[in-house]
C-alpha cells in the first residue's frame, strides 16, 4: 500500500467518530480530526473532508433521544445540527491555524453538469487556497437521500470530481472483515482487495447504528464509485490512534481497495 506519494485525499468520518454515541458532537474527537489534518497538509497533502453528524447534534439540540421517522423533523434535525457541526469545526480548526469550509451537496448538484462544474471549480478553488472544505449532503432539500443515501457515497462522488488519488472512509470497524465480525468469531480481516470485484459485496454486512445509515456494504459500493477516477479506497478504524498520519505515512491499517492495476 503506497500511499506515500498520495497527494489529493478524501477523508470520511461517520457519525459514531464525531459524536458522543449519537448525543451532539465529541469536540475533542473533532479536535483530533484536526490536528492530523493540520499535519497532512504540512506535508503538502490536499485535504478534504466529508463529515456526517448533523442529524445528531440538531437531536441533541432539540432534546430527542430517538431519532424520528418523519422526513421533515430529520431535516429540521439536519438543519439545526448543521450550524452546530460548522461552529466546531471551525474552532477547531483554528487552533491548528487552518482555515475550513463548508460545502453542502446533493446528488442532484453532482448529477447536473453546469451544477457540478462549478461544485468542482470552488472545490479546487479552496484547495489551491489552503483551506479544508468540510462536506456534508444538504438534508435540508434532499428527501430520498436522507432515507437511503449515505455520506459513504457522497464522498466516493467527490473523489470523482476532484480527481482524488486517495478516499479514506473512517468508520468504528477495524476493516472489511470476511464475516461479520460482531456476530461471526471465524471472522478476518481484509487486508487487501481490488476496488469493485463483486465478491466484497457479499462480504460487507449492515448498518453499525440506528445513528449510522451507511454500514459496511456502503463503504464498498463507494470504493467501487471511485476506483472510476482512478482512486484507491482504505476503510479503517477511525478510533485507531493518528489513523490519517499514519496511513499516509505507509502503514498498513484496515483494508486496502485499489485499482486493478496498483498494489
Amino acid at each position: 500500500m503506497n500511499t506515500k506519494h498520495t497527494k489529493r485525499i478524501v477523508v470520511k468520518v461517520g457519525s459514531s467518530l464525531v459524536t458522543n454515541n449519537g448525543e451532539g458532537l465529541d469536540h475533542a474527537a473533532i479536535g483530533m480530526w484536526a490536528e492530523q489534518m493540520a499535519t497532512l497538509l504540512k506535508s503538502g497533502h490536499e485535504v478534504l473532508m466529508v463529515s456526517s453528524g448533523a442529524i445528531a447534534e440538531g437531536m441533541q439540540r432539540l432534546g430527542w433521544t430517538k431519532r424520528p421517522q418523519e422526513i421533515h423533523q430529520l431535516q429540521a434535525a439536519a438543519a439545526i445540527g448543521q450550524m452546530g457541526l460548522v461552529q466546531v469545526y471551525e474552532s477547531c480548526f483554528a487552533r491548528f491555524n487552518l482555515r475550513s469550509a463548508q460545502i453542502l451537496l446533493t446528488n442532484a448538484d453532482l448529477a447536473n453538469a453546469e451544477r457540478n462544474a462549478n461544485a468542482k471549480a470552488t472545490l479546487e478553488t479552496l484547495l489551491k487556497l489552503g483551506v479544508v472544505p468540510i462536506i456534508n449532503e444538504n438534508d435540508t432539500v434532499v428527501t430520498d437521500e436522507i432515507k437511503f443515501g449515505d455520506n459513504d457515497t457522497l464522498a466516493a462522488l467527490v473523489s470523482n470530481l476532484i480527481e482524488a488519488d486517495l478516499l479514506v472512509i473512517l468508520t468504528d470497524q477495524g476493516g472489511l472483515y470476511t464475516a461479520d465480525p460482531r456476530h461471526d468469531d471465524g471472522a478476518c480481516l481484509l487486508s487487501h482487495a481490488i476496488a469493485g470485484d463483486p465478491t466484497l459485496e457479499k462480504m460487507a454486512g449492515g448498518a453499525a447504528s440506528e445513528f449510522s445509515k451507511g454500514g459496511m456494504l456502503t463503504k464498498v459500493l463507494a470504493a467501487k464509485i471511485a476506483v472510476q477516477t482512478g482512486a484507491s479506497t482504505i476503510i479503517a478504524s477511525g478510533r485507531e490512534p493518528d489513523v490519517l498520519t499514519r496511513l499516509l505515512a505507509g502503514e498498513k491499517i484496515g483494508t486496502y481497495l485499489s485499482p486493478a492495476n496498483k498494489n
